[in-house]
């Protein structure tokens, strides 16, 4: 071990886990909504069924998904991220399949729930979970550059899944993403994961040992600071957990409410399909570089003012899409929505662990990711209802004006939480 060790001090050991990370999240793409919507209309032509029938499916499966998340959460503490990585991928490989031999609509709800769970939900969960036990002082630039995968994933999946339709069918398409997880994602997660830095003797962000120390004594350099763990129920009563918790279900119910009906409200501004397809490929470009820096941001200053931030641009995109009716204004809106989700997917995953600690993040965040996944289950219908009820999407944008707002009120006023000053009011009380 020790020869290992010395060896890791070279090339850290976490620096190959955010790479596997950001492979288990760019292979939660068959379970997204940018992956899924390349076959909706190849049910609907093939089966007969209705546009409602399949959205209602879609939704009603996307809402199951989430409430199922926070076990999700509870096995990922309990059996580590090595052995649910394994599972997981290999049980979404098989919900892949499954998805390739649908013939009814009880089996596509069935198909759509498992891939909303596993991939949507579990294969973002779990890297989210395991970068955050090998990081503590880098982790906003290691979560960063995890977060590559999501940005990759969301420009590729698209076009690849179209490729394989039109080339063959969409059932190949299904088969497809199930060999590849079986193939790349399944062996990397088994071979290469470790669920802490611990279990090689690492610690957190390098490997340290008694001769590091030692300097480090000397020179005055201080070793990672360490974090206070916190259970879920400790979580529970503080304001900045819930604070927290209604931030990242407000980004989640508004990006996917424009991204589910992005074609129909450019329609409404008389600007094509295809510009509404440019602007989520330039929102995925844009969202890139500002999530490499925003993990740097995190290194500097509190993760719940970066959130903050997160908030004000949605207002200023919700505002910017209500007279988005140029290619020019298109453009300048993917860009500013492109930036808002690169602060939103590093924020919101860092937030947990840098206030609640390494060891019990699993449960912890996992209820996160449920709010994550209900707040996507709801965004596309107000949208919808909102169009049919008044035939233009301004009356809904500007009702969605308060949602951010809200949002800004938590994130600003969530501040992290000290464990001595929860003692002192439990025993106040």
């Amino acid at each position: 071990m020790k020869g290992k060790t010395g060896f890791f001090q070279k090339i850290y050991y976490g620096w190959f886990i955010v790479f596997i990370g950001g492979l288990g999240i760019f292979f939660s793409g068959p379970g997204q909504t940018y992956s899924n919507s390349a076959f909706i209309d190849q049910y609907i032509n093939d089966f007969g069924w209705s546009r409602t029938e399949v959205s209602s499916l879609y939704s009603s499966a996307t809402l199951i998904a989430g409430l199922t998340m926070m076990f999700v959460g509870r096995f990922i503490d309990k059996y580590g991220q090595r052995f649910m990585m394994v599972t997981v991928g290999t049980v979404f490989a098989l919900a892949c399949f499954f998805n390739s031999m649908v013939t009814n609509m009880l089996m596509l709800g069935i198909g759509f729930f498992l891939v909303r769970l596993l991939g949507q939900g579990t294969m973002s969960l779990i890297p989210n979970t395991l970068v955050a036990q090998w990081f503590v002082e880098k982790r906003g630039r290691a979560f960063s550059f995890m977060t590559m995968g999501s940005f990759i994933s969301a420009m590729v999946f698209p076009i690849i899944n179209t490729w394989l339709i039109q080339t063959w069918d969409w059932q190949i398409a299904w088969r497809f993403w199930g060999v590849m997880l079986l193939v790349v994602f399944v062996p990397f997660a088994l071979f290469g994961v470790r669920n802490r830095p611990e279990e090689m003797g690492l610690e957190p962000d390098g490997a340290k040992s008694s001769a590091d120390e030692k300097t480090e004594s000397v020179t005055g350099t201080a070793l990672p600071e360490a974090e206070e763990d916190w259970t879920l129920k400790e979580a529970m009563r503080t304001w900045a957990f819930w604070g927290i918790l209604i931030s990242v279900g407000i980004p989640a119910m508004i990006n996917t409410g424009i991204t589910f009906h992005i074609i129909s409200i450019f329609n409404t501004n008389n600007l094509s399909a295809g510009i509404a397809a440019m602007v989520l490929s330039l929102m995925a470009f844009a969202g890139m570089p500002m999530s490499l820096i925003s993990g740097f941001i995190t290194e500097k200053i509190q993760t719940n003012y970066l959130l903050a931030s997160v908030f004000v641009i949605e207002i200023i995109f919700l505002l910017m899409l209500l007279i988005t009716n140029s290619f020019l204004m298109a453009v300048l809106f993917g860009i500013v929505w492109g930036i808002a989700n690169g602060l939103e997917r590093i924020g919101m995953n860092v937030i947990w662990p840098d206030y609640f600690g390494r060891k019990y993040v699993g449960s912890i965040n996992g209820v996160g990711m449920t709010m994550v996944v209900l707040g996507s289950s709801l965004g596309p219908l107000p949208f919808g209802a909102g169009f049919d009820i008044f035939h233009n999407y301004t009356p809904v944008l500007l009702a969605s004006l308060a949602f951010p707002a809200v949002g800004l009120f938590c994130a600003v006023s969530a501040n992290k939480p000290e464990k001595s000053k929860l003692a002192a009011i439990r025993t106040r009380n």
